[in-house]
């Protein structure tokens, strides 16, 4: 029984605490104090948060001290049994606190809610009253009420007899009020003309129209109503006079439009007559507009456009900067600023008005009728489109001075605010065609901005071109005793190349980075107009095409075929001696290529990508294609380049050749100069060429190759091929022997495609030279000395030109082939000893 008593008492208790929770006394520590206490009631009695009994299962353990099937006799072995007596000791401190805790919890619930139980009894003791004296109250209103409705049945009894007489009478009375205002509407009417009360005179007529026009065939009426007719005539003549005027308000144009529609006033004539004195002040906003577009003379235009079609057409790099275009007294911005302060908001105001007079108010009341709100909204939007038209053809005509493209943040604002003034024609005329018109000029706009970006990479690269070849004609003139044929094989090459602060590598290096850096900066400037905060930006153009086929296409992949294009040009307009294109320039030209195809593209395309979120929906050039471009320029440009320095080279031996008299020379006693100077060239190619390209790969040099031109040229098979060529009693024919000779040596392919390694080009370089000196001295005949100082020449360009080649073998059988010709050639074929050979080109 107690322990039910106990139970009852501590879930009453713990309704006292939850009540508790919502008493505002007391401080944040106070509180947190009290929901804790709270917290473990409804735990120990197993409440939720709402004060219910809660529904998870309850613990079986018999030693659970908070459970209810705790068993203190089991609990207490247990601890004796697990706990040391220390244990025993803390853990009794411990239970004697929680109960001294607890029982205090409990004494300060009851002591807080001892108040609230007083009063709560007061509350109801209280509440009996009143409710007895509601009752009471209910009671007298509800027989008050009975007494009304008595007294409100006797007295309509009482007037049921005069109602109907009364109702007689009081039509009678009306009807005299009718006839009374209608004889003195005319004096009324005139009366508002003296006080200029329109539409008070309007008014009264209409409210007497129907009755006079019904009672005309009465001759009194007919008089009333001429007499208003003429009147309201003179009132119609009054508004059409002010409505023509135009210098009234607004809300006084309204209002005589209104009234003029009331009278009958064709609505056409009233809407045109509107619209044409709205058209004379829009086009006095238009005409001051076109006078800012046009600050100079149309002969000076006249005269630049005749200067840029009177171009070279070969000229592949327009230049954006080479006719400075006249340029307006204001900026874009301030134009468009003008456009919209002044015509933009003038038309959206003759809108709103002209809708608030014919559209709005002509779909109420006796004229929504007549259809004028479809004849006004038709009107309305040829006036618009009109006009319209006008102001875009000035906006884009100013739009096209723009040629400047180093500031795009000004157009993109100009654009911005145009398209943002544009939306509230859109709100006032939603099926308008004005902004959608708005928004293709600004992606004219963007499109031709984009052009012109394309025509400035143009022009700087082409610009950077030249700077380039300036630098490089700059060391040329400070090489003592270099020479100028054929564009000069000395440029970049040499120590004094590597010296000079404009090398190859520095050249290469700066016009890459300042290309990249043009780039970057163009895309900056383009972005602009994809930035958030401008208005056009979330249209799906400028989110999709713009990206994907303006930026990326139009801009950066036609950049890059330009280069491309542009550096193979040089490959075609040179000639066969090199024409005007330094061989340095093709070297890095090809050179800039390759770095385009291993990274330079990559970069700069996924740069655009990440930059403008190109989505590639739409088709584009893929990153292979382009690469592949470059690349196939590089290897153009530098089989060009080959092919140059060997011809300038070649040109060399073929003068030294032809212009020799090889059957009466002396015997020879030294290298000619014309060989020096070729070991030279060759030598200043090839650091030149080792400057932008690597190495290469070579095959292994035989330890004597400096001196295999020797044993080659004094062998037995050597000496019985000269022997054999002039003596009669040659069993055989040598030429014969000679062409079996060359069918089991390896075809030489002399102008075949370089690889990318210095090795490679001079390879090219060095076959060029040679086959054309091979060919030069089967055209000629020699004597003795004139084949001793060929042999000499060849064991000469033997001692330093293997070591150019990436098979030494190949020098060996062009020379050999050299002396083989001219010991076909001669007359007297007596070759030199080879220790005599050694010693000239040893001393040479």
């Amino acid at each position: 029984m107690g322990t039910h008593w106990l139970c009852c008492g501590g879930f009453f208790w713990s309704e006292l605490a939850m009540d508790a929770d919502t008493d505002g006394s007391g401080g944040p520590d106070e509180s947190g104090r009290r929901r804790k206490v709270h917290g473990m009631l409804k735990l120990y009695y197993g409440l939720d948060e709402e004060g219910k009994i809660s529904e998870k299962s309850q613990s079986l353990d018999p030693c659970d001290i908070n459970g209810p099937h705790f068993d203190p006799e089991l609990y207490l072995n247990k601890l004796r049994r697990e706990c040391s007596l220390a244990e025993l000791m803390d853990q009794e401190t411990c239970m004697v606190k929680q109960i001294r805790s607890l029982d205090s919890d409990m004494q300060t619930l009851v002591y807080e809610n001892y108040n609230k139980f007083i009063s709560a009894t007061d509350t109801i003791r209280k509440m009996k009253n009143d409710f007895k004296k509601m009752e009471d109250e209910m009671d007298c209103l509800s027989a008050n009420m009975a007494a009304i409705t008595d007294f409100s049945a006797n007295i309509s009894g009482t007037l049921q007899d005069q109602h109907a007489q009364i109702t007689k009478l009081s039509a009678v009375h009306t009807l005299l009020r009718k006839l009374q205002f209608l004889f003195e509407l005319p004096a009324r009417l005139n009366k508002c003309l003296e006080l200029k009360a329109y539409a008070q005179a309007v008014s009264f007529h209409r409210r007497a129209r129907c009755v006079l026009q019904q009672y005309s065939h009465l001759p009194s009426f007919k008089g009333i109503q001429d007499d208003c007719h003429a009147i309201m005539d003179m009132l119609a003549q009054e508004l059409r006079q002010r409505f023509r005027d135009g210098g009234t308000s607004a809300k006084d144009l309204s209002e005589c439009v209104e009234l003029l529609l009331q009278l009958d006033e064709p609505a056409e004539e009233l809407c045109d007559k509107f619209l044409s004195h709205a058209r004379s002040r829009l086009e006095a906003d238009l005409q001051g507009l076109e006078a800012e577009i046009r600050p100079y003379p149309t002969a000076v235009k006249d005269a630049s456009a005749r200067r840029s079609s009177a171009g070279s057409p070969t000229d592949s790099s327009p230049k954006t900067s080479s006719l400075p275009s006249p340029t307006p007294n204001t900026d874009i911005l301030e134009f468009i600023d003008r456009g919209c302060n002044e015509f933009v908001s003038s038309l959206c105001l003759v809108i709103a008005s002209y809708q608030e007079l014919f559209i709005n108010h002509a779909q109420t009341g006796e004229l929504a009728s007549k259809n004028i709100p479809q004849m006004a909204n038709r009107k309305l939007h040829v006036f618009v489109d009109d006009l319209a038209a006008q102001y875009f053809s000035l906006v884009e005509r100013r739009i096209q001075e723009e040629k400047g493209v180093s500031d795009n943040s000004l157009l993109v604002r100009a654009l911005d605010r145009f398209h943002r003034r544009l939306q509230a024609v859109s709100k006032l005329l939603p099926n308008s065609t004005v902004p959608n018109q708005g928004t293709e000029i600004v992606i004219r706009a963007a499109t031709e901005r984009v052009k012109q970006y394309l025509a400035a990479l143009q022009s700087f690269y082409m610009d950077s071109l030249t700077d380039v070849r300036q630098a490089l004609a700059a060391p040329r003139l400070s090489v003592a005793g270099g020479t100028g044929s054929g564009g000069g094989p000395h440029l970049g090459g040499g120590a004094t190349s590597r010296d000079a602060p404009n090398s190859l590598p520095e050249l290469l290096s700066i016009l890459s980075a300042s290309i990249l850096n043009q780039i970057k900066s163009v895309l900056a400037s383009v972005h602009l107009f994809t930035a958030k905060d401008i208005t056009f930006s979330n249209k799906p153009y400028f989110k999709g095409e713009f990206c994907s086929q303006g930026v990326r296409e139009s801009l950066v992949v036609n950049f890059i075929k330009f280069v491309c294009q542009s550096s193979r040009q040089f490959c075609e307009s040179a000639g066969d001696k090199g024409g005007s294109t330094p061989p340095a320039l093709l070297l890095l030209l090809s050179r800039l290529c390759l770095d385009f195809e291993t990274s330079t593209i990559s970069y700069i395309l996924t740069l655009t990508d990440e930059q403008f979120l190109v989505q590639h929906h739409s088709p584009v050039t893929p990153v292979t294609i382009l690469c592949t471009e470059a690349r196939e320029a590089a290897q153009k440009l530098l089989n060009h380049y080959v092919k140059v320095q060997g011809l300038n080279i070649s040109q060399m031996l073929r003068k030294s050749v032809e212009t020799r008299d090889w059957v009466n020379t002396i015997e020879p006693r030294n290298v000619r100069a014309v060989m020096k100077r070729v070991v030279e060239d060759a030598t200043s190619i090839d650091v030149q060429v080792g400057l932008l390209y690597e190495e290469g790969v070579r095959k292994a040099h035989s330890s004597d190759s400096s001196k295999r031109t020797f044993s080659v040229y004094s062998s037995s098979r050597q000496q019985v091929r000269y022997a054999a060529s002039y003596t009669p009693s040659a069993p055989m024919d040598t030429n014969l022997l000679s062409n079996i000779h060359k069918l089991f040596s390896e075809r030489i392919d002399i102008f075949s495609s370089v690889e990318f390694n210095k090795v490679s080009v001079m390879t090219g370089i060095i076959k060029i030279s040679l086959k054309t000196f091979l060919e030069c001295v089967r055209l000629r005949t020699f004597g003795r000395y004139g084949l001793q100082q060929i042999q000499v020449d060849c064991h000469y360009l033997q001692m330093y030109l293997w070591r150019f080649v990436s098979d030494e073998n190949l020098v060996h059988f062009l020379l050999d082939e050299i002396v083989g010709s001219c010991a076909h050639r001669c007359l007297d074929p007596s070759p030199m000893e080879q220790s005599v050979i050694e010693v000239i080109c040893e001393r040479g």
